[in-house]
């Protein structure tokens, strides 16, 4: 665990790269599993067994709703580092 300013600051720094890699895994992630229900439909439309593409509808669902747990994380990990690296000096009056 990171006990100094500067390892807080690279720890920030690291969780922001993170970050930035969630986006686009979302982003990509959400776009296969547009493609994947399209398929589905065009499957079933089609008249075939479906069963295989509905279960990969349902394991991408399943991974996306991870990922957006895990980015949920790394939003929350930032919001306390920040607070950690650019502490908020008290108000006096």
């Amino acid at each position: 665990m990171a006990n100094f300013p500067a390892d807080r600051a690279e720890e920030l720094r690291r969780e922001e790269l993170l970050l930035i890699k969630s986006e686009t895994d979302l982003s990509e992630g959400g776009k296969r599993l547009r493609d994947q229900q399209d398929r589905l439909t065009w499957l079933q439309d089609s008249g075939h067994d479906t069963r295989q593409a509905e279960r990969l509808v349902l394991a991408l669902r399943e991974s996306l709703t991870e990922w957006q747990r895990h980015h949920v994380l790394i939003e929350q990990r930032i919001a306390y580092l920040r607070t950690v690296v650019f502490p908020v000096p008290p108000v006096r009056h």
